[in-house]
């Protein structure tokens, strides 16, 4: 099991950095209220060195049709994220993935499409209910976010035994701004721990 890592909320070129040295999967940018929302323009502005490298996410919230075309125009996204039930009312543009976000295991979408399991809130630093996500990660991909930080995303791989993790808060020197260092220890710690599970 090699482990898909997202680094999420990047609100600056050294975060940009900093995720792409550490070796992560994918990186996200949050256009929900949040103390890491970036516009639109801004943040493909600052995705231009993971162009191509990996996966740019948008990282949404019930969002209006007015903020996704915003979104589409002038991001341009490879993947859309915001909670399973938006996805309803959502056309994505071709090309674009789906991310959707379940916070409990009873409204897991149907299908085999990878999930994102959260904690309670996004972006808060509440833990997400691994025995719950353990459950769902035993038939389709899960990438596990919610309270992720380098002290716990070993134990946490560990039980629930996910496709991948996600960080935002776990690897901030402030909110809403990254710390390089926490970056680096993050993935070197949950690569250890896919690491063991092969």
């Amino acid at each position: 099991m090699v482990g898909f890592i997202k680094l999420c909320g990047m609100t600056d070129e050294g975060a940009v950095e900093a995720a792409l040295e550490a070796g992560a999967d994918a990186i996200g940018f949050v256009f929900a209220p949040s103390v890491r929302q970036v516009e639109p323009a801004f943040a493909a502005r600052i995705a231009a060195p993971a162009r191509g490298r990996v996966p740019c996410v948008a990282v949404t919230l019930h969002p209006s049709r007015d903020q996704l075309a915003a979104i589409f125009a002038d991001f341009g996204p490879d993947v859309l994220q915001t909670d399973a039930e938006d996805f309803a009312s959502i056309v994505l543009p071709a090309g674009v993935k789906a991310l959707p976000v379940v916070r409990d295991a009873t409204r897991v979408p149907p299908g085999g499409v990878r999930i994102l399991f959260e904690g309670p809130k996004s972006g808060t630093g509440q833990v997400a209910d691994w025995t719950a996500a353990q459950r769902v990660a035993a038939s389709r991909e899960v990438v596990l976010a919610g309270g992720l930080n380098p002290d716990n995303v070993a134990e946490a791989i560990a039980q629930v035994r996910p496709f991948g993790v996600d960080v935002s808060s776990g690897v901030e020197a402030a909110p809403g701004r990254k710390s390089p260092a926490r970056i680096a220890d993050f993935v070197i710690r949950a690569r250890a721990a896919y690491a063991r599970l092969t």
